[in-house]
């Protein structure tokens, strides 16, 4: 198993029969992600951003600060559980600005009440 911690930015298949690995945003906590214990985890999907493109409501950009080749949108309306032995790769570390802008964007769309 490839160690991960939260914030990574990994490679993931959606569905474990997919061809096509996509990136992802590990939100996780760090003593879940550390633990031998925890077989799965909470990430985010991510997609390619065509360049013309501003992010939807519920989107965050990440780009080359994140360690990332392109523009990419991290989609803040659903965390998709995978297991930790289907991260094929960590590609990049989600920068502070970005953290924050997710943590708002996850609050936002979902309307928690804090």
């Amino acid at each position: 198993m490839i160690p991960v911690r939260q914030w990574d930015i990994v490679r993931f298949r959606i569905r474990p029969n997919d061809s096509d690995l996509h990136p992802g945003v590990v939100i996780s906590g760090e003593e879940w992600c550390a633990s031998p214990h925890a077989l799965n985890l909470n990430v985010i999907a991510c997609s390619k951003k065509p360049p013309a493109d501003a992010p939807k409501p519920h989107q965050v950009e990440l780009n080359s600060a994140d360690g990332l080749d392109f523009r990419t949108n991290a989609d803040c309306r659903f965390f998709h559980i995978v297991a930790k032995e289907g991260v094929r790769g960590v590609i990049g570390h989600v920068s502070v600005e970005r953290r924050r802008a997710i943590g708002r964007k996850i609050n936002e769309v979902f309307r928690f009440q804090l």
